[in-house]
């Protein structure tokens, strides 16, 4: 299994790298998994996120929710007094401004730089992210995923069995009272990963890292 991992690993930065390393990155990476200050949290999202592979060693697995259901435009989580809902929205390119690298590649939209497809219009947004635990709705700001674009929510393997690499995780310390919601897009070009990280029953912050970065 650590092999498989590992080897998806590297799909996921040399493809992106191999594709996109003529363009110029200018996303912020003050969300990267490279820069997170807090030790438990980054100790936790070592264990699953694939820009901590390098600290998995010192990282026990966590306890994992798997999707309920998902479709093209959503993915659902449920126990545990927990329920997540991501959805998918449409990009309408007339409603924002697009600023393009050397005339052809796109690099920002609305003035800020993007995952999802990086380089070329997206189809489609993060529309919403609804966290509920204990029956107490989390408010999750647009600013966690406003930049996010061309979300995935399952795929088929080799067999065509559908399957998702989307999960919802319970931090190792019941103490810390966190919870990460996990997607990673890894089926086009411009792949990214990114956790949302609920603590005491309140957003806390987003690590996300893409193939682009190093």
């Amino acid at each position: 299994m650590r092999i498989i991992l590992c080897l998806f690993c590297c799909c996921f930065a040399g493809v992106c790298l191999a594709q996109d390393d003529e363009l110029p990155d200018f996303r912020n990476k003050k969300d990267n998994f490279s820069k997170m200050q807090e030790k438990d949290i980054r100790k936790d999202l070592a264990s699953f996120v694939l820009a901590g592979m390098d600290e998995r060693m010192n990282s026990s697995p966590l306890k994992a929710l798997p999707p309920v259901n998902y479709g093209s435009d959503f993915i659902k989580f449920q126990g545990d007094n927990v329920q997540v809902i991501i959805t998918a929205g449409v990009f309408e390119p007339k409603k924002h401004k697009l600023g393009y690298f050397n005339t052809k590649y796109l690099t920002k939209i609305d003035g800020k730089a993007f995952y999802g497809g990086y380089g070329s219009v997206p189809k489609t947004t993060i529309a919403s992210v609804t966290v509920i635990i204990d029956k107490d709705s989390i408010v999750v700001p647009p600013t966690a995923y406003f930049d996010l674009y061309s979300p995935v929510f399952g795929y088929k393997d080799a067999s065509g069995t559908a399957r998702s690499h989307d999960a919802v995780y319970f931090a190792s310390n019941k103490h810390m009272n966190a919870v990460y919601v996990y997607m990673l897009n890894s089926e086009i070009k411009g792949n990214y990963e990114v956790t949302w990280v609920i603590q005491d029953k309140k957003y806390l912050r987003r690590v996300v890292d893409s193939g682009l970065l190093k």
